[in-house]
């Protein structure tokens, strides 16, 4: 039996895959737009995935790992995921995901933009392809940036306080001025973020988000003044390379070069 190719779109939450679904909505009428969650997302990103799916008109498919975080934390021993080591994106992203997938033909539409030398998620499934429209269709920064304001959805909310990406509200990969944002604007997801590190005097027992900065250090006040200033200081230099742009653009791309070729795509396009 030959089954029909299902167009897949996998929503992130972030600026370029929502970017990305305005972009196709009137181009691929079959289009299946998926979001995995992890159940452990920054809350704006439920409200903000709200309003893509009342732009497009159609459902966005909400998948998830019925186990959940705590479950693979125990699996894996208590040993938080990193960047050498991303078990939350495998088991909570990809895994749910090539679930969704199946055997079926599938075309998977990735939002790297024009401007941008990476490649995204392409899955070793023999039946899955992945293409880039925006790469096809000549689609940089700018024009994410004009497709959002246009269609009146906008940037995402979290990055009113100072969130520069989607994803997990204890992401490995947010930088220590993000993690100082949300003490300031979510100390409940904070407090729960410092619950799951592990400190032991045992080596190789002591399990961190961030590499030699426990969050009960990083929270205190004279760490949190150090972060403030030293990210200050990163964005006067980012502002006068960037040159005359909004703050709210200055934000959304303040990260893009080192974070590039190191995010889990799946989870902060």
């Amino acid at each position: 039996m030959i089954h029909k190719k299902r167009h897949i779109l996998n929503l992130s939450g972030g600026k370029d895959s929502t970017a990305l679904a305005l972009h196709m909505r009137d181009k691929i009428l079959e289009m299946e737009y998926v979001f995995c969650d992890t159940g452990e997302e920054l809350r704006e990103t439920y409200e903000y995935l709200d309003q893509v799916e009342a732009f497009l008109g159609k459902k966005i498919i909400r998948l998830n790992d019925r186990a959940g975080f705590d479950h693979w934390l125990k699996v894996f021993g208590g040993y938080l995921p990193g960047p050498r080591m991303r078990w939350c994106t495998k088991m909570l992203k990809l895994k749910p995901f090539e679930n969704h997938v199946g055997d079926d033909p599938i075309i998977s539409y990735v939002g790297i933009r024009a401007d941008e030398d990476r490649v995204g998620y392409i899955s070793t499934k023999e039946n899955i392809e992945t293409v880039y429209p925006f790469k096809d269709d000549g689609v940089d920064y700018n024009g994410v940036m004009k497709i959002l304001q246009d269609s009146g959805i906008g940037l995402p909310p979290y990055m009113k306080w100072g969130r520069t990406h989607s994803g997990c509200y204890f992401c490995f990969f947010q930088q220590k001025i993000e993690w100082v944002r949300l003490l300031e604007t979510y100390p409940e997801d904070f407090r729960k973020a410092q619950e799951f590190e592990k400190l032991s005097n045992e080596m190789g027992k002591t399990y961190t988000w961030i590499e030699g900065l426990p969050l009960r250090e990083l929270r205190k006040k004279e760490n949190i003044k150090k972060i403030k200033k030293q990210h200050k200081l990163r964005e006067e230099r980012f502002r006068k390379k960037r040159g005359n742009k909004k703050l709210v653009e200055v934000l959304a791309g303040i990260d893009e070069e080192e974070y590039r070729y190191r995010a889990c795509l799946i989870c902060q396009l």
